[in-house]
């Protein structure tokens, strides 16, 4: 496949920080090794560096139209919130590159807990995009899986759990603008021995991006993924296991403020003769495992998240506590999925029983922790694509993967 990286020129402008009594004139480029200046300040104009663009190749020869009238018109204001959209998902893109760079770098090692590394990341992410509750932020609880935990582990509040230099930890962080989502995932391990099991993820996530475009069918994307997932070995401690793809997760599409929207984009070969298309957002994300290669729910549920089509106030429902909580979650985060951390900074105390009576309700769902047989390992890597009519935009690409 013939790739190129196309970087919008956009020349960094001092900014004004309003959000102080006194004016402050930000730096014209990031500071170094800690980035503290927030990504909109760099690209005063609203350009936002574009992610890797996918011209014609090999694996994906139905992402490219070929002639003009096969394009599909768009009016001028359908258009113009295109490209609003993609600007959003450019400067949530250029946030995730950014920050995890620096916690990559700079935060994350064996022997911390859990907690401080994932607060810590989510910290920088709310500093470098100036969250601002339903308007931007986080698009999701930072998921920090660690070992046979494929997903949906977060720490709750006074988890002790540390990171060990032998084990495989998948930091799975969403960002938004607007509601618009650049969902990514990486893992990382300091024991060497598992790097194939992260190689073979990558490799994967890689094809499952190649594979993707207009008009390709999900199915498709699935089996060109496991070809080449299960092509790896990993030999862990003397013994020999073929890396396998977990074939109930599986990647999707996005929609603005609806991370998981209505297509899933299997990991494993299936029949799913679904089309991608036209001015799509898809999460690539792609799992392998040394043990079974299926997962179930299991353990301390941390993430949650209001169901997407619920719209109401909470008034059907009998407990006080409830629809205060409830409130709150509205008020918050809307439909963008939450965790136990998230409303203890909002100051909420003493409310696992009215979130209970909301789960029960059938308002708010929760998700627990996605398990494969203990003592095997799992990696994640994901990717966010656009698919423009012309050319597909990896925008959550960077130079680390």
């Amino acid at each position: 496949m013939s790739k190129k990286n196309e970087k919008e020129s956009s020349k960094p402008i001092p900014s004004v920080n309003n959000h102080s009594n006194k004016q402050k004139v930000w730096p014209t480029e990031q500071t170094q090794p800690e980035p503290t200046v927030p990504i909109k300040h760099l690209y005063k104009d609203g350009k936002f560096p574009e992610g890797e663009i996918c011209e014609l190749g090999q694996y994906d020869y139905k992402t490219k139209r070929f002639h003009p009238s096969e394009l599909k018109p768009n009016t001028e204001e359908r258009e113009e919130k295109l490209q609003e959209q993609l600007m959003e998902a450019r400067q949530a893109a250029e946030v995730h590159r950014t920050a995890r760079k620096w916690f990559k770098d700079s935060v994350v090692k064996p022997g911390m807990k859990v907690i401080d590394a994932a607060e810590m990341y989510e910290a920088k992410v709310r500093e470098l995009l100036e969250a601002d509750k339903k308007k931007s932020g986080l698009a999701f609880p930072l998921g920090c899986s660690i070992n046979h935990v494929a997903a949906h582990y977060s720490p709750n509040g006074g988890d002790e759990t540390l990171i060990g230099k032998d084990d495989v930890i998948k930091f799975d962080l969403g960002t938004h603008v607007n509601g618009t989502i650049i969902d990514s995932a990486f893992t990382m391990c300091w024991n060497d021995q598992y790097q194939p099991l992260l190689d073979a993820v990558k490799e994967a996530t890689n094809m499952g991006v190649r594979t993707a475009g207009i008009d390709v069918r999900l199915g498709d994307v699935g089996a060109a993924i496991q070809e080449v997932m299960e092509s790896y070995e990993v030999i862990i401690n003397g013994k020999t296991h073929r890396v396998k793809s977990i074939q109930n997760l599986c990647g999707h599409s996005i929609e603005r403020y609806h991370v998981h929207a209505g297509k899933s984009v299997p990991i494993v070969a299936s029949s799913n003769n679904t089309k991608m298309e036209e001015n799509e957002f898809f999460a690539i994300e792609t799992f392998g495992s040394t043990g079974k290669g299926y997962v179930i729910e299991e353990g301390v549920c941390s993430h949650y998240g209001r169901k997407f089509t619920y719209n109401g106030d909470g008034s059907e429902l009998k407990n006080k506590e409830s629809r205060e909580l409830l409130k709150v979650i509205n008020d918050h985060f809307g439909s963008i999925p939450f965790c136990r951390r998230y409303l203890d900074r909002t100051g909420q105390k003493k409310y696992l029983t009215a979130l209970r009576d909301l789960v029960n309700n059938g308002i708010v769902n929760e998700y627990p922790p996605f398990v494969d047989v203990k003592g095997c390992y799992t990696a994640q890597f994901e990717h966010t694509i656009f698919l423009r009519p012309t050319c597909k935009e990896v925008l959550s690409r960077g130079s680390d993967y």
